[in-house]
């Protein structure tokens, strides 16, 4: 696997994105610690997967832009954005029948083109990517056929293949169960520990705190707190992000926060 130890910077400037007249996120100011993972954390409808796809250039910015070692993503021609940038939508569907390795391939796209055809290199990076992700066993099984854990390793291992330094995941455990959950996250601190910077949209905070180096809390919009989870997590923040009461321990193997005692509390409004 390929080691990014120069991996591109991310940032936002003053950025501000919405649908129509309706203002999702405004003015974000955001620099994503490189060959970390940082994961986008806050309620339903805060904006995090739309901070996500402007990100990525999915959605355009209102205000503001997003820089990529320093240049405005918007003017970077698409090809050399792919071999920069990779992103894994929340919803992710393969043609049926597809297999593993035939998904996988697809990672190589942005490094083809009229004289760069199929090469024995892309070929050693299919493999390394399936090495990587653990499915060497499965190259050959169909998408459809695999378990929700193992689907989703088969995806990252495509985003792998691509060869990105950053790598974007919207919810990716969503709908897993807590085995396939925790294959996700560890693949992903893998990765980081090979150099990439992984952004990821997480609605589960615990989860966030013990597998990101860097977290992003959001409420309406706007960032409440940015840093490392045991310095931003407090009752306070899950008040205010999340409408819970809750008892703030210490996970005594990572360090990181682990919530207790989680109740209900009085509606609170973010600011």
């Amino acid at each position: 696997m390929n080691d990014f130890r120069t991996a591109p910077t991310l940032a936002t400037e003053a950025l501000s994105m919405g649908y129509g007249a309706r203002r999702v996120i405004d003015g974000l100011d955001v620099s994503l610690p490189s060959a970390k993972v940082t994961a986008i954390v806050g309620p339903n409808g805060c904006g995090k997967s739309t901070l996500l796809s402007g990100l990525a250039r999915l959605h355009k910015p209102d205000v503001g832009s997003v820089l990529l070692d320093g240049k405005d993503i918007q003017r970077l021609p698409s090809r050399q954005l792919a071999t920069q940038l990779a992103l894994l939508p929340q919803e992710a569907v393969a043609p049926e029948g597809l297999t593993v390795t035939e998904l996988i391939r697809f990672g190589r796209q942005p490094h083809q083109g009229w004289l760069r055809q199929w090469s024995a290199e892309d070929q050693r990076v299919v493999q390394h990517a399936l090495l990587a992700a653990g499915l060497e066993d499965l190259a050959d099984r169909p998408i459809d056929a695999l378990s929700g854990g193992q689907r989703q390793r088969a995806w990252i291992a495509m985003t792998i293949a691509q060869q990105t330094p950053l790598l974007l995941l919207d919810e990716p455990t969503s709908a897993l169960d807590l085995g396939h959950q925790i294959e996700v996250f560890e693949l992903v601190r893998h990765l980081a520990g090979h150099g990439r910077t992984v952004v990821m949209v997480l609605h589960d905070l615990a989860s966030a705190c013990r597998y990101a180096d860097h977290l992003i809390a959001m409420c309406d919009g706007k960032i409440v707190d940015q840093g490392a989870p045991d310095k931003v997590v407090t009752p306070e923040l899950v008040r205010k992000l999340y409408q819970v009461e809750c008892t703030l321990l210490t996970d005594p193997d990572t360090g990181s926060p682990l919530l207790a005692n989680v109740r209900r509390a009085k509606q609170t409004v973010c600011v």
